[in-house]
């Protein structure tokens, strides 16, 4: 979909600033990308699972929220937002609503990956016309940075410590945009904060205006748990990407297809070594755990190649 620049960056913004996230924080800014694809005239109902998203931005009674806004308990945003999207549908049937709205559900890989991962899988098996987007930070974080089926293999986290006995988390993340894919659902999407945000722009309008459920997995660093420094944001989710550590792809209608190749892919030390959490990674004779990470990236990226037709 063609866009200017111009115009798309004097859309309002649907998240005001003021909230208490934490400077640095990814979860945010994938926030401001998504809602910036909706065209103006459209409304919105955005749903959040309790996380760290949900508790900084609806200080009662505030809220950062400009579109209407449904808090729901941890493990249901996408039963929510589905039945939401079902009583729409019901009301324009019946003439009682004329205006246009979008249904967005958002939550944090714990609320996504895992608990709510029976909710998500429901509303998008059943076919209902919303975007349900993760904010893959890694971890539980809100809740004190616990392992999550989303967190690296080797991390440091507060129920995975990195010690004498265990060099962190034993197992790798689990490939969520793959299960989704596997739902036969007609837009699924894995995308970063980059430097011009035009990626996520691009598939977040792709995932919103595209006819029934949609699901895009994007990565959201997280400074407390990632343990980088605040002001490189950016600079983390890039190497991300180079390192093929989280590659940008879609699936439209089954279709996989690659939205970045990188020109000279960087060895996974260069995402490891800016994040502390990854610290001991780096101590003498856990070169060979360095490696095995390695393997696996390479291997999910081969994989990835063939099944977008790159290999």
């Amino acid at each position: 979909m063609a866009y200017k620049l111009k115009e798309v960056v004097q859309k309002p913004e649907r998240l005001s600033g003021g909230h208490r996230m934490c400077a640095g924080c990814g979860a945010p800014t994938v926030v401001r990308g998504i809602l910036r694809a909706l065209k103006p005239e459209d409304k919105a109902v955005v749903g959040c699972a309790t996380g760290c998203l949900e508790v900084s931005t609806t200080i009662y009674p505030f809220s950062a929220w400009r579109d209407s806004f449904i808090h729901n308990a941890f493990e249901n945003a996408g039963a929510t937002v589905s039945g939401v999207e079902a009583a729409y549908r019901a009301l324009k049937k019946k003439g009682e609503l004329d205006e246009t709205y979008k249904f967005i559900a958002f939550g944090g890989d714990g609320g996504t990956y895992d608990i709510g991962l029976q909710s998500l899988s429901g509303a998008m098996e059943r076919g209902h016309d919303m975007v349900y987007v993760c904010y893959d930070n890694g971890a539980y974080m809100n809740t004190g940075i616990q392992r999550s089926s989303a967190t690296p293999k080797y991390a440091n986290t507060t129920t995975s410590p990195a010690g004498s006995v265990l060099p962190g988390k034993m197992q790798y993340r689990k490939d969520l945009a793959a299960v989704m894919a596997a739902h036969g659902i007609p837009y699924v999407a894995q995308t970063a904060i980059t430097q011009n945000m035009k990626d996520m722009y691009e598939k977040a309008e792709k995932a919103i205006y595209t006819p029934g459920p949609a699901f895009i997995n994007a990565l959201a660093p997280c400074p407390r748990g990632w343990r980088y420094d605040t002001p490189k944001l950016l600079e983390i989710s890039k190497i991300a990407v180079d390192t093929c550590v989280w590659p940008l792809f879609e699936v439209i209608d089954g279709e996989w297809k690659l939205s970045y190749k990188p020109k000279n892919k960087l060895p996974v030390e260069e995402w490891l070594k800016p994040q502390g959490r990854f610290r001991h990674l780096f101590r003498d004779g856990n070169e060979k755990l360095i490696k095995e990470i390695q393997e696996e990236v390479d291997r999910r990226w081969e994989k990835l190649l063939k099944l977008c037709g790159e290999a």
